[in-house]
């Protein structure tokens, strides 16, 4: 499906990344992957601008074009309570001005029909207590994306998903957490990898500028206390229904 195409998968050596790059792999695409922790292609912090362009040099070098850029690396998460100036940056650093700043470097290397897939979250447009600097980097890369996808007309599509509650342990839940999807169940890496591949491929070819929430349909269905076996654990005063 993908022989003879480069794919580039930031955040690749664990998670979601990892299990996109191995579907890459099977499917006949030579892989460069860059992360944090250590890995067999390229070890380094995607928040700082130098190490952007040492990758983006030895992809350069060892593959001489593009096809495919997944940016899926994971930004800090902390919240309003306890998140520094400096952390709250370093989230956008990581999770938008990387993938801003590594398309800026690739775009002389993207081969005709490439795609670039962001990974965004459902966090994009709901949130949990204490998590605005990993919701505030997600909204930003879900907004980055139609804008590049404006900008990169008949060059690159880009399109970005909004993963919901995906175990990347691949659990298997039961009971309210896997009643609370209307798909019955909790996600894995898999749900966001075929995706990915899907929107690289010729079948999405007149598929740019989109968000593709995959969550299960949790974002679409209300749950009040007491619902599909979920309990609110407050007491009647601060409870509240729309």
């Amino acid at each position: 499906m993908f022989q003879n195409k480069v794919a580039v998968v930031t955040g690749g050596a664990q998670g979601i990344g990892r299990c996109i790059a191995d579907e890459f792999r099977k499917n006949g695409a030579t892989v460069c992957i860059i992360d944090k922790q250590p890995n067999e292609y390229f070890t380094g912090d995607l928040a700082v601008e130098a190490v952007l362009r040492r990758f983006t040099e030895k992809v350069a070098s060892d593959c001489q074009h593009v096809d495919f850029l997944v940016n899926n690396a994971l930004p800090l998460m902390k919240g309003i309570g306890e998140c520094s100036y400096e952390e709250f940056n370093y989230a956008l650093r990581v999770g938008v001005s990387a993938p801003f700043y590594l398309t800026k470097l690739l775009l002389p290397y993207f081969a005709p029909g490439a795609a670039i897939v962001n990974i965004s979250s459902s966090r994009d447009r709901m949130s949990q207590p204490q998590t605005e600097s990993y919701t505030a980097a997600k909204g930003g890369i879900a907004a980055l994306t139609h804008a590049l996808a404006v900008s990169l007309a008949g060059k690159v599509r880009v399109n970005s998903i909004s993963p919901g509650w995906i175990d990347t342990a691949c659990t298997t839940y039961t009971g309210p957490d896997a009643r609370q999807h209307p798909a019955g169940r909790v996600g894995n890496p898999l749900d966001i990898a075929n995706m990915v591949l899907y929107l690289c491929s010729d079948k999405a070819g007149f598929i740019t500028g989109e968000n593709i929430c995959i969550d299960g349909g949790m974002t679409r269905q209300m749950i009040y206390h007491d619902d599909y076996g979920w309990r609110l654990e407050q007491t009647p005063a601060c409870a509240s229904e729309e």
